[in-house]
């Protein structure tokens, strides 16, 4: 489970993916095996969650990794890189930003 905290010496990568009802199924299915196979498995993988709107129009990914390296290897792989082509058949476009935590509020 991703922990929100600042400081804490990772990457935050917030990705969204704009899609459309009939396909945000089969988009949420792909990336959900995507981690489960792949990503997850990455050197310097934290944490993931994927969140859904209630129109199922879009699709958030937040990931934390250990470096921003990290997250580039990833990005650059043979492997993400024909899974990227395939989530992006399924959506109408999605792109990922990384961020720095600079506040955070609630509980622990």
């Amino acid at each position: 489970m991703p922990r929100i905290s600042q400081g804490g010496g990772h990457q935050t990568v917030i990705t969204t993916f704009e899609t459309s009802p009939g396909s945000c199924q089969d988009l949420l299915e792909a990336l959900t095996e995507a981690y489960d196979s792949f990503i997850s498995k990455q050197p310097g993988f934290i944490a993931a969650g994927l969140h859904v709107n209630d129109a199922q129009t879009r699709i958030a990914n937040y990931s934390q990794w250990g470096t921003r390296e990290d997250f580039q290897a990833m990005l650059r792989s043979d492997e993400m890189r024909r899974r990227n082509r395939g989530f992006n058949a399924l959506c109408k476009g999605f792109e990922p930003v990384m961020y720095e935590v600079s506040s955070t509020f609630g509980a622990d």
